[in-house]
């Protein structure tokens, strides 16, 4: 990448002509077609190869192992097109690549897992995909352009797609030179809409001459689950800088859903005992269903709004922002029916995405993030003289310090506890084991760290950094962001 230049993705919805979705549609499902044929090819390799152990063969007698990398899968399936599916010339081979390539890093990523080189939960061999799987396809060469009219864009064999919204965003950094398209991803979301996602690398990204900074440099960010309090912003000298609610909307799509469900349901028919199968789903279920996913791609769509929004501001308005690192996956791994509301929660606040957002918006507009380590004890260290409660539940909402007296809220405690992280390098001098190199570190550790191993960078794991001398805290790691 050019020195200056920071990766960023465009997304517009498209609006299709019916001739258009089904070759949407058709390239979607050629790229299903790829992935499960080599998928099958690569399960009977390995079937056969542990078939032939079993015999007593040596490793030199055994069938040759079939190539997981995308060249190799992209060979083999050129080999076998032709039988395997005869009108592969009806769409572009960017369709094929794209569901090698998914093979090809799904293979990868079990194959790790099963060494101990990827950090995170154990990832499972890959499964065959049905027709009701995602819909996408990826293209990275042919013609791929925003057209000047700023309403349209054109891709490779499906041609010029109408645009819901207006792409001068974009085109106005093509026309003048600042911007250049790497791939363009087509998508269909849950209601039935699709999406055109273009990867872009564009160059002097700052921020922009619109945006105030505030008179807090430094600030420290709470998140929770509270419908008052989805972030809780914080200053060094103990003040409280803004407070955002939660949208909590599939909360509030619950009802809806609740009665969508059950009519689904009862249009799809019960379980016939016969034929061991479900009853064949009929047209009025199939509209039932996709009234379900513009419910829940609506929730999506109010939630992303507002996490955008804030996490905008606090990046353009702020010179150092601290947020928590936390384990929000397994925040919600268990508790089975008795912790349902609490694991619901979490998953409407998207407590993930907000420090992934803020780690490339700091970037874009030069401010700096900090990530407290995973043990520090926010929400148990009084912000007024240091001391440390032994334990707080869930239901104290408010922070009492057995020391001093002062009884303050929890958000906004843990929010100041965080913004003088960044400023104070003393506040621990040990950390447990492969916790990565982050601020806060000595906190008492409840639960043993997952080893991040050599997965820095992906979805299992969080990046990090080794501090330089005198640094407080870590700074987001550079990289690309989409």
């Amino acid at each position: 990448m050019p020195d200056g230049w920071v990766a960023q993705a465009y997304r517009f919805a498209l609006d299709p002509r019916p001739a258009q979705v089904r070759a949407l549609r058709s390239h979607a499902g050629a790229a299903r077609k790829a992935f499960n044929h080599m998928l099958g090819r690569v399960k009977a390799n390995l079937d056969q190869r542990a078939a032939e152990r079993s015999y007593g063969l040596t490793d030199a007698e055994l069938t040759p192992p079939l190539g997981w990398s995308l060249p190799a899968l992209r060979q083999t399936w050129n080999v076998q097109k032709q039988l395997a599916a005869p009108w592969w010339g009806e769409n572009s081979k960017e369709a094929y690549n794209t569901g090698l390539d998914a093979l090809a890093r799904a293979l990868d990523a079990w194959s790790k897992s099963r060494k101990g080189e990827r950090a995170g939960k154990a990832v499972g061999f890959p499964r065959f995909k049905g027709k009701r799987a995602r819909r996408s396809v990826r293209f990275t060469t042919g013609t791929i352009r925003v057209e000047p009219d700023r309403h349209h864009v054109t891709l490779p064999r499906i041609g010029r797609i109408k645009t819901h919204e207006s792409t001068r965003k974009l085109a106005r950094r093509l026309e003048t030179g600042t911007a250049r398209i790497l791939s363009a991803t087509v998508t269909e979301d849950a209601a039935g809409r699709w999406f055109c996602s273009f990867q872009t690398i564009v160059d002097a990204k700052t921020r922009p001459g619109h945006a105030c900074r505030s008179r807090h440099p430094v600030v420290g960010v709470d998140v929770g689950v509270k419908a008052d309090s989805l972030m809780v912003v914080g200053t060094p000298d103990g003040r409280e800088a803004a407070r955002t609610p939660a949208p909590k909307s599939l909360s509030a799509a619950q009802d809806r859903l609740r009665g969508l469900q059950r009519k689904a349901a009862r249009q799809h028919g019960p379980y016939n005992r016969e034929t061991q199968r479900p009853r064949p789903s009929s047209n009025r279920w199939r509209r039932t269903q996709a009234r379900i996913g513009k419910t829940h791609a609506r929730a999506a769509n109010v939630r992303r709004d507002v996490l955008h929004k804030v996490t905008t501001g606090l990046a353009q308005q702020h010179q150092t922002v601290v947020v928590e690192t936390l384990h929000a996956a397994g925040m919600r791994a268990r508790g089975g029916a008795r912790k349902k509301g609490l694991n619901r929660a979490l998953a409407d606040a998207a407590l993930a995405e907000i420090r992934r957002m803020l780690a490339y918006k700091t970037r874009w507009y030069g401010s700096t993030l900090v990530e407290a380590d995973r043990w520090y004890p926010s929400s148990k260290t009084c912000s007024a003289c240091g001391g440390r409660k032994p334990s707080l539940t869930l239901a104290d909402r408010a922070f009492q310090c057995e020391q001093c007296g002062v009884v303050v809220d929890r958000d906004l405690n843990a929010a100041i506890n965080l913004a003088r992280l960044a400023r104070d390098p003393r506040q621990g001098d040990a950390s447990p084991a492969d916790s990565g190199s982050v601020a806060g570190r000595g906190a008492t550790r409840e639960t043993d760290p997952a080893r991040a191993g050599d997965a820095g960078g992906r979805e299992a794991s969080t990046p990090h950094s080794t501090p330089r001398a005198g640094q407080p805290g870590t700074v987001a790691p550079q990289g690309t962001a989409a």
